[in-house]
């Protein structure tokens, strides 16, 4: 089985939000570029982080000598300054990231980030740090855990089950999931059969164990 590609992330703010997240992207493979002014969270995260740097994310010229621009995705995780939060999502919107992620503390501030460009905007209260890296790698559109080990997962059909019926495609047998629901492109979600026919574009629900559900995803 092909290996995922890496997906390379830069992680701007090491609070708890943000340095869970940066944790949590590095153990599932990412390339992580942690980004925070304060030189004593970086120096705690140098370790098991990919890159770290001390930077005031607001300056452009620090951004760019950081290669801030080279990365696919980013996430600005600054938690009590509110103009270093709006301001850096702007200079990351200003370099044609295609997806930025950014941590809002109130729903005025959310939609102040969603007015300068920020493609997704994260309520931690709603959003724990585990939940995002699933979705910021683009394996998985939604991500839910539950005890237990147990998890369900929205993701896109991998081409390893395209045109064929569930039963057929043995995900039950090979990787030890269910398909809960499909939803068809321009569609709309309906329960799974074994006799489903999944086609490209298609979406579907799939639960089991959170080793299981990850290891599927991989596939797309």
């Amino acid at each position: 089985m092909p290996k995922h590609p890496t997906t390379r992330v830069v992680v701007i703010g090491l609070g708890r939000f943000g340095g869970s997240l940066a944790h949590e992207l590095v153990e599932h493979g990412s390339e992580v570029l942690a980004i925070d002014s304060d030189a004593r969270l970086v120096q705690q995260y140098s370790d098991e982080l990919t890159h770290v740097a001390v930077a005031d994310t607001t300056d452009p010229d620090a951004l760019e000598q950081l290669g801030v621009a080279d990365y696919p995705h980013a996430v600005v995780g600054i938690g009590g300054d509110l103009e270093a939060s709006i301001l850096t999502t702007s200079l990351l919107v200003d370099l044609g990231i295609p997806r930025i992620w950014a941590k809002a503390n109130s729903r005025q501030h959310g939609r102040i980030l969603e007015r300068i460009g920020a493609h997704h905007v994260v309520a931690p209260e709603f959003d724990m740090g585990e939940r995002i890296a699933h979705l910021v790698t683009g394996r998985m559109l939604d991500y839910i855990e539950f005890d237990d080990d147990f998890a369900m997962i929205r993701t896109t059909a991998p081409d390893a089950v395209v045109g064929m019926t569930l039963t057929d495609s043995g995900l039950r047998e090979h990787f030890h999931v269910t398909v809960v629901a499909i939803k068809p492109r321009n569609g709309e979600f309906t329960y799974a059969t074994p006799q489903t026919v999944v086609s490209d574009g298609d979406e579907l629900i799939v639960s089991g164990s959170i080793t299981c559900v990850e290891s599927f995803a991989d596939l797309v």
